[in-house]
């Protein structure tokens, strides 16, 4: 698997590794107080091309129940805490990890 992904819920970033080299980082916004992003190591395992609603243009569904790395239609909400523990991205950014990683990539949440 040439791609994974590592989440800082603390730094609100999501860090693109291609062939374990840093490709990019991407500012997102993660889980409230509340409604935590879950902490752990997971793998994408479907994906959705504009899933409407609060979703923006992809969902990336993680292995963790319910929780996914998506678009947004909500653009200043990126960089806080206040999903519902998704991991929320800009459109244009999701669209770019959607076109380049496959279902079975690695997610690592910390």
């Amino acid at each position: 698997m040439p791609y994974r992904i590592t989440v800082d819920v603390g730094k609100r970033t999501l860090t693109l590794y291609k062939d374990d080299a840093v490709y990019k980082t991407y500012p997102v916004a993660v889980g409230k107080p509340s409604t935590p992003t879950p902490k752990g190591s997971y793998k994408i395992i479907n994906r959705a091309v504009n899933p409407g609603g609060p979703f923006g243009v992809r969902w990336l569904g993680l292995s963790y129940p319910h929780i996914g790395i998506h678009g947004t239609n909500n653009p200043s909400s990126i960089g806080k805490n206040v999903t519902n523990g998704c991991i929320r991205m800009h459109n244009r950014d999701v669209l770019e990890i959607a076109n380049l990683v496959p279902i079975g990539t690695p997610v690592t949440i910390i």
